[in-house]
């Protein structure tokens, strides 16, 4: 039996939003598909304040935002513009070249509001990274449940625990909310390859070993593992088929080939890109090759 791989995330600060980032690192590049998670930590904004995270670009990957409170209006460059609530998935796959935003509805901004949440890439296949953008906005009562003996189970994008999300995933993933009331247990199948859970709140055991809230295990492949709510549990199972070779993360942009990277880059300096309908204001790209910050 394999040892599972435990990640610690780092403390990040998104447009005053703050979050905890346990992928990508340097123990672990990749899981499945996703190359990159952010836990938006259950942050309170008093009335008048809010997310504002202005237009900037992506390539080669696809976004999904996930909330378990407060609210997000999503807009990019393809002219969708839509209100996503708690439960709902906001997918948005780049392509060769696509902005978005991301803010605080008005109206909610205007009383106070708590926000939690979140926010994933998926690197695109290679055959899909210069391909066309595409948005779509699923409501939370179109995903799939299963609710049994204590454990319920909500498939957020791809397949698994006999359930399938209906987001328009690129390649085999797996992507569920778990809730586990206190003294149940979850056997979590091999049916994928690459696989790691996230304990979003709770006390719980992995095969016997304890799993500390806010931590990454990324689990061993081949191997049934069991999961042990010690209290009532709230996590994300994910993974999913290993990616078709190696990316490369730089800024806002994921690519099989530095040379895309590269592109994109001068491409955004130069102004040269889609942009969101009604929206000015953008947020440049950084001196140097930077990690990536917002989505």
């Amino acid at each position: 039996m394999n040892t599972p791989t435990v990640i610690r995330p780092r403390a990040e600060d998104v447009e005053g939003q703050p979050i905890l980032r346990p992928l990508p690192s340097a123990k672990c590049r990749s899981v499945g598909p996703f190359v990159f998670f952010d836990h938006m930590l259950q942050t309170r904004y008093p009335a008048g304040k809010g997310m504002n995270i202005r237009q900037h670009p992506h390539i080669g990957l696809s976004t999904l935002t996930y909330l378990f409170e407060g609210e997000i209006q999503h807009k990019d460059s393809l002219g969708s513009d839509q209100r996503v609530k708690p439960g709902d998935v906001s997918w948005m796959t780049a392509g060769s070249a696509i902005a978005h935003v991301e803010r605080t509805p008005e109206t909610l901004k205007a009383s106070g509001f708590s926000m939690h949440g979140l926010q994933i890439w998926l690197a695109s296949p290679k055959k899909y990274e210069q391909g066309p953008g595409h948005y779509s906005h699923y409501p939370a009562a179109s995903l799939p449940v299963s609710d049994n003996l204590g454990v319920r189970i909500r498939m957020i994008a791809g397949a698994g625990f006999c359930l399938e999300s209906p987001v328009p995933v690129l390649s085999p993933t797996l992507y569920a909310e778990l809730h586990l009331q206190t003294a149940t247990t979850l056997l979590i199948p091999d049916e994928h390859e690459e696989r790691a859970l996230y304990v979003l709140d709770g006390d719980a055991q992995l095969d016997g070993e304890p799993v500390e809230a806010h931590s990454l295990v990324v689990l061993p492949a081949g191997e049934v593992m069991t999961l042990f709510a010690q209290s009532d549990c709230h996590a994300v199972l994910f993974g999913g088929a290993p990616m078709d070779g190696p990316r490369r993360i730089n800024w806002n942009f994921v690519a099989s080939d530095p040379a895309l990277i590269d592109q994109a880059r001068a491409r955004w300096a130069a102004g040269d890109w889609p942009k969101v309908p009604g929206e000015t204001e953008r947020i440049e790209l950084p001196v140097g090759r930077a990690a990536p910050t917002p989505l």
